[in-house]
């Protein structure tokens, strides 16, 4: 019996020495799932490093049977690494000859996505990751973010939002649907109860809040209308842009000429588009026209400094450098009219055609990606929802589920 214990022992304090390694290169089986599983290990008070640039962006952990269980469970790959095969594998990472470097995740951000009342999972690319990596999520509107709620969270997504309070410009092709009517509807009957006359009034309301709470440490993602329009909310906070149809008067005639620059986070020199029949908010959005054919349509992912860069690079791991592209009623932002203060991460190759940029606003970041769903190239109102069991290794999609996890990152040096 004595014997049986030492056994045991021994082979408890073996295990211990050991590594539980997740690879996102592409031998990993499920990549999204694998952000889930990481997620909720920090939720756990498990810490885990992200290699960055190493085989794609892989997790390491200290072994936990429990843990590789749960990754048998979600069909995730992962290796179990030796306590001589984990230091060499830090040594590389940290080597000053290698783009890489350690971050340590210490604890899950709390995270709330912006999404109207009747709101469904898959109507939103990054409710669609989170439900399919089973990543926890609060869902937050206009009356909870005005009255102070967004200090309870660490990462605030923005859903396709139109912020200039103009209901996506769909009136010349939806205003006699069902759902655009009851939608305005919606919108102006939450004005009312906020105590606001218009509801591109209640928008700009939004906007500050939003504002400030990025100032003040929060973390910003937002995909397709959510990243322009809300820009152009902020270089119109005082003037009128949106016509009769949307908010009951007249625009301001001079308003292009009343913008405010020095109010965007990205964009800057835009030009509205003051037409209200035409579907389109300014000139910042990349046209389809200039996209031209679909199977030529990819994004490159930018290189940066592991070691210098940890943020941006955090933002571009991933299994391969070339992605596909995809449409939104925001597809893609023109280069020219983007803020030197600004990284771009994505880019069409040899265009002015950029789909993924970050930056800094006070003590927080924001981070826009062009296009409404990674995997359905031209989703179109009504469309079903994607099945992301059928692209669980999806570039597109990873780009998204990397910014869940990096405001949980703390770069360090490993000790090995």
């Amino acid at each position: 019996m004595k014997k049986i214990i030492l056994f045991f022992v021994f082979v408890l304090q073996i295990s211990a020495q050991n590594k539980l390694l997740i690879p996102m290169d592409l031998r990993q089986s499920d990549h999204l799932k694998a952000y889930g599983i990481t997620f909720n290990a920090l939720e756990e008070g498990i810490t885990s490093d992200w290699l960055l640039n190493y085989r794609g962006g892989s997790f390491m952990f200290d072994y936990n049977e429990n843990l590789a269980l749960k990754c048998r469970l979600k069909g995730v790959s992962f290796e179990t690494i030796s306590s001589s095969e984990a230091a060499q594998i830090y040594a590389l990472v940290q080597s000053e000859d290698q783009n890489m470097e350690v971050v340590r995740l210490e604890k899950s951000p709390k995270i709330a996505v912006y999404v109207p009342p009747g709101f469904q999972p898959w109507d939103d690319a990054v409710t669609l990751a989170l439900e399919y990596a089973e990543v926890k999520y609060d869902k937050i509107w206009i009356e909870e973010i005005l009255r102070g709620d967004l200090e309870k969270y660490d990462w605030l997504h923005l859903h396709h939002e139109d912020f200039t309070g103009q209901y996506g410009k769909f009136y010349a092709s939806f205003r006699g649907a069902q759902w655009y009517i009851e939608q305005q509807l919606l919108y102006e009957n939450e004005a009312k109860k906020l105590g606001f006359k218009k509801v591109s009034e209640m928008e700009k309301a939004v906007v500050l809040t939003i504002r400030n709470y990025i100032g003040d440490g929060g973390f910003l993602f937002a995909m397709c209308s959510a990243t322009d329009s809300f820009d152009i909310t902020l270089a119109a906070m005082n003037v009128d842009i949106a016509d009769q149809m949307y908010d009951g008067d007249a625009p301001d005639p001079k308003a292009q000429e009343k913008l405010d620059f020095e109010n965007t986070f990205a964009f800057e020199k835009f030009t509205l588009e003051m037409n209200p029949y035409i579907y389109e908010y300014s000139n910042i959005d990349i046209q389809p026209n200039e996209i031209g054919n679909q199977n030529n349509d990819y994004f490159t992912l930018f290189d940066f400094s592991a070691k210098y860069d940890p943020v941006p690079t955090m933002l571009i791991q991933n299994h391969v450098n070339v992605v596909k592209g995809f449409m939104g009623q925001t597809t893609m932002f023109r280069k020219e009219l983007i803020k030197n203060s600004v990284y771009i991460l994505a880019q069409r190759a040899e265009t002015n055609q950029v789909k993924y940029i970050h930056g800094n606003f006070g003590r927080g970041t924001f981070t826009f990606y062009g296009g409404h769903d990674p995997e359905d190239y031209q989703h179109a109102v009504g469309d079903p929802p994607t099945d992301l069991a059928l692209f669980k290794n999806s570039p597109g999609y990873r780009l998204i589920l990397n910014n869940i996890l990096f405001p949980a990152a703390k770069k360090k040096k490993q000790k090995t």
